[in-house]
């Protein structure tokens, strides 16, 4: 910190020490006002113009160094210079103090507040840039947080000078004259009859509405400017439509049937989305073939001399196809139907934020309208731009499961979740597997330990794992296909038969006459907090808003898409993202809730870390997975749960504990407390615990009660 800041913090700290060293803030009071009210209306009627410039001074002076006393202030700016010279005193003085505040703000702390907690104010430093000016009205016009909280965080943004003071002088604006009118009523008061009198409860019935009534003009205005040159209809066909029969389609669809709303859904290719018919599904049924053959092969850890299968691929993938047909009746156009949801199989279009265009796969049109439309799309798998990738060919997480002969050489290019399941899978139904990873390991999003384990379970059953190796370009030799790729400034050239590329997602938004509507997407459609789009009666959920791209947080954000839509203005929900699970099902399987190791130190979130091997585990040992670990992030000193990552068997199972008392507020004392069945797995949950509570053994009370217990030996 330079000398600049170091004198301006000290002349700060001196004049708020003695702001309550000499305990100024009794002439800031309603009480010590009504005790010398008389003597400063006097002063006033005499000399107005000192009077006046004495209250604007002291005003911002104590609205600049944020000191408590505003909202008195500002009250008996009312009662003394009346309702226009008080409006006109207290809003050009809040608005400079306000100002100063925000100067020394960004004076003092911004680089280094932004340097240190940037992606904690990401929020804020986003809805600064998107929306402007108009981000800081909003928090002016609807105080979400006090007004000198506002002053000293929008000091840390990115936000013009002359953009917050002007914004401030308007914003507030409304507020003030609130409480000046009611300071007003203040000054009447002479006897206590005068508390009931009918103009001062109205003053404090405004009062107290003025969130509300905020609140509500700031909608007004935006939905105003957002619903300009469109027609809105006089009467709708139907509450809600939904665009998309995916896990998020469905169950918003289901939502509104339930609570006995019109509902439309809408899908254009199969009900289930990607997870049925694509994703979650039929890789786990590969999966847990591949897996048996895994085990086979470890015939003898098991006491088994030798085992042996016979298998074709074909039969595989086609039992793939066997429990895609078993479990599809969950999501069939039949059973919603029966539901009470309306089933239509065709293409839809929004024509305007109430109507959509429906082109049946039958052949017939319609229009129909809504009060809300919500867009459940999902999303599909993104192709990268590298050349000649359309001359080899390719498959991806949705076209691999047409295969029926299994590649001899397979070149998966991603190594992420998905790419990381299908190249275990692959390799352990007898294909040479390479695994191609542009970043220094697998899995990024996982701790560095984790990606270590799983990088060293793939390469010990004969995957090759490349790791920073960059896809520059694929060629056909001899007819012989190459990925030539760059590793360490050098070239790499990898043949393959077959290539599956599982590189990340991407939002289907196109033909759904988004851009027409102007709604913002790019890999994702963007949405605000209740799932809003750019129209607050469009919504989005799933695949395509993210931000993740899981079945289980596409039907969480279901139900505030559904309760949402069907209920706004008169009730609505900010989408909670705080406790949200994921597994990857790979072999060590790996499952996370919260935050892990890595995040923690990028975010400066301050924590503890508890591990537990799980290889010290009976059961696990008992069944041949003695492996893994379990990792617990805490409060420090407290057993509060911040995150968890389980590295084993089971670990997407074992992971559901962690989730219940994160969501309910349980601790590790109280996962400690509750019984385990003996030989689980799930024993493991409870010995990290236990690991925990050993580490923040009382040790001094210990120590007194081990000379208790030898005093009552008599050796004391």
């Amino acid at each position: 910190m330079n000398i600049r800041r170091l004198l301006l913090l000290a002349a700060l700290a001196a004049l708020v020490l003695t702001y309550f060293g000499l305990d100024l803030g009794r002439f800031l009071s309603l009480d010590y006002f009504k005790s010398q009210q008389a003597a400063i209306e006097a002063w006033r009627a005499a000399q107005p113009l000192k009077a006046a410039l004495a209250f604007f001074v002291a005003y911002v002076a104590v609205t600049g160094l944020s000191l408590p006393g505003a909202a008195v202030m500002t009250l008996v700016g009312g009662a003394v210079f009346g309702l226009f010279w008080g409006l006109l005193l207290v809003s050009f003085a809040s608005s400079l103090g306000a100002t100063l505040a925000f100067l020394v703000s960004r004076f003092l702390l911004r680089d280094w507040v932004q340097r240190r907690f940037g992606d904690r104010l990401r929020a804020i430093n986003a809805g600064v840039e998107k929306e402007g000016g108009f981000y800081l009205f909003t928090l002016r016009l609807v105080p979400v947080f006090p007004f000198f909280v506002i002053n000293l965080l929008m000091g840390l943004t990115p936000i013009r000078t002359w953009t917050f003071y002007w914004v401030s002088q308007i914003g507030m604006l409304a507020g003030t004259l609130v409480y000046v009118n009611a300071g007003t009523q203040l000054a009447k008061i002479d006897s206590p009859a005068g508390i009931l009198s009918p103009a001062l409860l109205g003053s404090f019935v405004l009062l107290g509405m003025f969130p509300l009534i905020a609140k509500k003009i700031v909608g007004t205005l935006a939905a105003r400017k957002v619903y300009a040159g469109w027609q809105r209809p006089a009467r709708f066909d139907r509450n809600l439509i939904v665009i998309g029969a995916g896990s998020a389609g469905l169950v918003t669809a289901y939502i509104a049937a339930a609570v006995k709303a019109k509902v439309t859904l809408i899908e254009k290719h199969k009900l289930g989305g990607d997870c049925l018919n694509t994703g979650c599904v039929p890789s786990k049924a590969l999966i847990r073939s591949a897996k048996l053959l895994s085990h086979m092969r470890r015939a003898q850890e098991f006491g088994i001399r030798s085992a042996r299968a016979e298998f074709d691929f074909a039969d595989v993938m086609e039992r793939v196809q066997r429990v895609i047909r078993t479990v599809e009746p969950h999501d069939s156009a039949e059973r919603y139907s029966g539901l009470g949801v309306e089933v239509i199989e065709g293409t839809a279009t929004i024509v305007s934020p109430w109507e959509v265009d429906i082109v049946r796969n039958s052949g017939e049109s319609q229009r129909l309208s809504a009060r809300s439309i919500v867009i459940a799309t999902g999303a599909r798998p993104f192709i990268p731009p590298i050349p000649g990738i359309e001359a080899v060919g390719y498959f991806t997480s949705d076209t691999v499961w047409e295969l029926r002969e299994l590649p001899r050489r397979l070149l998966v290019l991603g190594g992420g979740p998905i790419g990381c399941e299908l190249t275990q899978a692959f390799a352990r139904c007898g294909a040479s597997v390479t695994q191609v990873q542009h970043g220094p390991r697998i899995m990024v999003r996982e701790d560095p330990e984790v990606s270590e384990l799983v990088m060293q379970r793939f390469r010990a059953e004969g995957i090759a794992v490349l790791v920073n190796h960059e896809a520059r370009k694929f060629v056909i030799e001899d007819g012989e296909k190459i990925l030539v790729a760059e590793h360490q400034g050098q070239e790499v050239r990898i043949p393959f038969d077959a290539l599956l590329v599982a590189v990340g997602r991407v939002a289907n938004i196109a033909g759904y006459g988004l851009e027409e509507l102007g709604i913002a997407a790019g890999r994702t459609i963007e949405t605000n907090d209740f799932l809003q789009t750019k129209y607050p009666n469009i919504y989005a959920a799933g695949d395509v808003t993210g931000p993740f791209q899981f079945t289980h947080t596409a039907a969480h954000q279901a139900w505030y898409a559904a309760v949402n839509s069907l209920f706004d203005p008169f009730r609505k929900f900010r989408a909670d993202y705080s406790v949200i699970p994921w597994a990857t099902f790979v072999e060590p399987e790996v499952a996370r809730v919260g935050i892990n190791e890595s995040e923690a130190r990028e975010r400066n979130i301050a924590h503890e870390v508890t591990v537990y091997g799980i290889d010290d585990l009976d059961r696990a040992i008992a069944d041949g997975e003695a492996h893994g670990f379990i990792k617990v992030l805490t409060v420090p000193g407290k057993d509060r749960i911040l995150g968890v990552t389980i590295v084993g068997e089971h670990a997407g199972d074992l992971i559901a504990e962690y989730v219940l008392a994160m969501r309910q507020g349980i601790g590790l004392n109280r996962i400690l407390g509750t019984i385990h069945i003996y030989p689980t797995l799930a024993e493991a949950n409870k010995y990290v615990a236990g690991n925990w509570k050993k580490a923040h053994a009382p040790q001094k009370l210990l120590a007194w009660v081990a000379r208790f217990h030898a005093w009552r030996l008599g050796q004391a």
